[in-house]
């Protein structure tokens, strides 16, 4: 997918490209890249979750009250 130069869009895809052009230029295994990234993924995956909870907390606090 093609972005605007320098749109954030276009920098996010830059970062992301970057990051796994250094895994493949230091010959990572594609289990280690793999890895990392559902490490990535599970983190930011706790913390939404986390989220989802002290917001339904607090709803909890309004149906009790």
């Amino acid at each position: 997918m093609d972005y605007k130069p320098y749109s954030p869009e276009w920098h996010r895809k830059r970062y992301l490209k970057d990051a796994l052009d250094k895994y493949f230029d230091d010959y990572v295994e594609n289990e280690v890249i793999h890895g990392d990234l559902m490490d990535i993924l599970s983190d930011r995956m706790s913390v939404a979750v986390n989220e989802v909870n002290k917001v339904l907390d607090l709803k909890g606090k309004f149906k009790d009250s």
